[in-house]
């Protein structure tokens, strides 16, 4: 599968807490092509955050093994990790973790000043993607000024600055209005394709989640292909 960005093998999580063990993630193969769009819908509870943050390499596997862009990944060092993270995947969560200090334009240019990218370089692409996604009128106010939704989109545009082969959004709408949610969900789609870029999203949206090209059920930690569709 050469077109494959990210693919895992067998992975699982339990969790020891003395004597007791819980199996949070049963053993579960997965996989993502090249400007594919995948959703992962179940219950809350049923594994979906913690097989996000397994593939995101911010927790790590109890098996099982995670290739990034063919690079081993899971088994990487923190620091290694760290650095395959901020050069092929982008994130957006359900509550938006922007800087309350900085403005949107800084937020947005934060990944490329951590890649100690020129400043000129970072603002440019950070005007470009805030024009994209509507806010560059907005673009010197500070989260705090700003709506639910238009903070999701600040927060978009972030994970679009680095041109990263994927984005992991984490129930980016769940804490929007129906109207709103409907908006970010149609924006996002529309950058996965203008952006080239590869799209996993966790929802509990069922509607949302059959715009996807596929669509995994995760149930008491099992994942199965839906048939959402």
């Amino acid at each position: 599968m050469s077109d494959c960005i990210l693919k895992a093998r067998g992975l699982s999580k339990t969790y020891q807490d003395g004597d007791q063990v819980t199996q949070v993630l049963q053993p579960v193969d997965f996989y993502l092509k090249s400007r594919e769009k995948v959703a992962i819908v179940g219950a809350s509870g049923s594994g979906k955050s913690t097989l996000l943050h397994l593939l995101a390499g911010l927790d790590a596997p109890s098996e099982g093994e995670i290739v990034l862009m063919n690079q081993p990944f899971s088994a990487q060092r923190e620091a290694k990790r760290g650095r395959l993270r901020n050069q092929y995947m982008g994130f957006v969560y359900q509550f938006h973790f922007l800087l309350p200090e900085l403005t949107a334009l800084e937020n947005v240019m934060l990944p490329l000043r951590i890649r100690r990218t020129k400043l000129t370089e970072s603002r440019d692409k950070a005007l470009a993607l805030l024009d994209q996604v509507g806010l560059s009128h907005r673009r010197e106010h500070k989260p705090s000024e700003l709506s639910g939704g238009e903070r999701q989109r600040v927060a978009i545009a972030r994970a679009l600055i680095t041109e990263p082969a994927c984005i992991l959004a984490d129930e980016p709408t769940g804490n929007l209005d129906d109207r709103s949610a409907a908006q970010i969900f149609d924006l996002m789609l529309a950058l996965n394709d203008s952006h080239q870029t590869a799209l996993v999203t966790v929802t509990h949206d069922l509607t949302l989640a059959a715009r996807m090209d596929r669509v995994y059920r995760l149930h008491d930690g099992h994942m199965t292909l839906s048939d959402t569709h």
